[in-house]
């Protein structure tokens, strides 16, 4: 234990006479504060292990907390002084704000932080991209999951265009034998995520359009995005019965047991589905409207890992760190977790076909992040909770797509000036 925090410790018998305050870790033992509760035995058991072979003096303690908590609960112990010392990263604005109060240390000088792209990083720097604050750890892509047994059965081909899609689940709602895609809205942000983020890009064509909300150049209510919600509004014809009650979990469930034929997905099914379901599935990416276009993915840059400026042990926080900035994390991380997708400029060979297939649209398609994460959701309303609701309503035909893409507009011009 260093001298720093033995002092730390007997100060505060001194001055409270009783046992002794909350520290961090000793010298040479970090702490992982974590919203990933869900992955525990993979750094315990395969990421934590790869790191000591190379520094097997440092110890490395994993920390979960419950994903609903974790915000609160990180700030409170940032408050405290008893905080890991590395901090799992959310992307943009709450971690953002956590560099602002001075909790997040900058990275731009640590060796390996070239491994990364400015899109890459981009979820985890300043406005003007002056300070990098966490090191990029994986992002989830959006598109769809579809049972091979019932395209094969039902007679279907893997869509390549937009037409090509709504025949072929026009197809399954006529045959019967299957529910044509399984998705609810009872949780509404599934509506967003997977519905409205996942098609949206092909029609404001990913970074131009994203950026251009962000400069005020465009409106919820041009086209691409009025566009956008009208075709949400038709998924309804192929959801389950009652899907206004269905929550995510209970769609993920129809698509398992082998009830449901296309399933709109994030990359991080895929774990599940290779859990559960017992039969052959793929993926197929958003389809642009016509052959030859250029596609469009959502490739959400989703976690990182930043260094606690508290921390007793910063230079062995910077060492752990600058490991995973290396091709060997890259890759152990991507097929410990797959669909969960390296940032770094790296090469990895991914084990998991399905995985795999997700990850190869970065070669035929261009790769955006949701347009509601950067900057857009700081004021109230909330433009992502907005969209949460607003995506739900349409597909549940209680607002139109007109309606939904005004009451999104209206919104950012409340607070944000290149709206207004």
């Amino acid at each position: 234990m260093s001298k720093k925090v033995l002092a730390k410790g007997f100060a505060g018998i001194l001055a409270a006479g009783v046992a002794l305050v909350p520290m961090m870790a000793s010298a040479g033992e970090l702490v992982i504060e974590s919203w990933r509760n869900d992955d525990s035995d993979i750094w315990n058991e395969k990421i934590i292990p790869a790191f000591n072979e190379k520094h097997p003096d440092i110890k490395v303690m994993f920390k979960p907390i419950p994903p609903t908590e974790y915000n609160a609960s990180l700030n409170a112990k940032l408050a405290g002084g008893t905080a890991g010392d590395l901090i799992t990263c959310r992307p943009f604005d709450a971690s953002l704000e956590l560099y602002k109060q001075g909790d997040l240390a900058a990275l731009d000088d640590l060796p390996g932080m070239d491994s990364f792209s400015d899109v890459a990083k981009s979820a985890w720097q300043t406005d003007d991209g002056s300070a990098t604050f966490c090191v990029p750890m994986a992002s989830v892509i959006h598109g769809y999951i579809y049972n091979k047994d019932a395209f094969e059965e039902v007679g279907v081909e893997v869509p390549k265009t937009s037409a090509e899609f709504y025949a072929a689940l026009d197809k399954f709602k006529e045959d019967g034998s299957y529910i044509p895609m399984a998705m609810g809205t009872a949780d509404q942000w599934e509506a967003a995520t997977m519905g409205f983020q996942n098609i949206g890009p092909n029609y404001w064509k990913g970074e131009e359009g994203r950026k251009a909300l962000i400069d005020g150049s465009q409106k919820f209510t041009d086209a691409p995005y009025v566009a956008t919600f009208t075709e949400l509004a038709s998924w309804a014809q192929y959801l389950p019965d009652g899907f206004e009650a269905i929550s995510y979990p209970d769609a993920q469930n129809l698509f398992s047991l082998g009830r449901a034929a296309i399933y709109p997905a994030g990359s991080w099914d895929i774990s599940l589905f290779n859990s559960q379901a017992d039969f052959a599935f793929g993926g197929f990416p958003p389809p642009p409207a016509a052959a030859g276009d250029t596609c469009y993915i959502s490739d959400h840059t989703d976690i990182a890992l930043g260094l606690n400026t508290a921390s007793e042990n910063a230079e062995e926080a910077r060492i752990f760190l600058e490991w995973m900035t290396g091709s060997e994390f890259a890759t152990l991380y991507s097929n410990a977790l797959p669909g969960f997708f390296s940032l770094s400029s790296h090469a990895v060979e991914i084990a998991d076909p399905v995985a795999n297939e997700f990850v190869s649209w970065r070669q035929d398609c261009e790769s955006t992040i949701r347009n509601s994460y950067q900057i857009l959701s700081r004021g109230t309303p909330n433009l992502e909770n907005e969209l949460w609701n607003l995506s739900a309503q349409v597909i549940n035909g209680t607002i139109t797509a007109e309606e939904a893409a005004k009451t999104a507009e209206d919104g950012l011009k409340q607070w944000y000036a290149p709206h207004q």
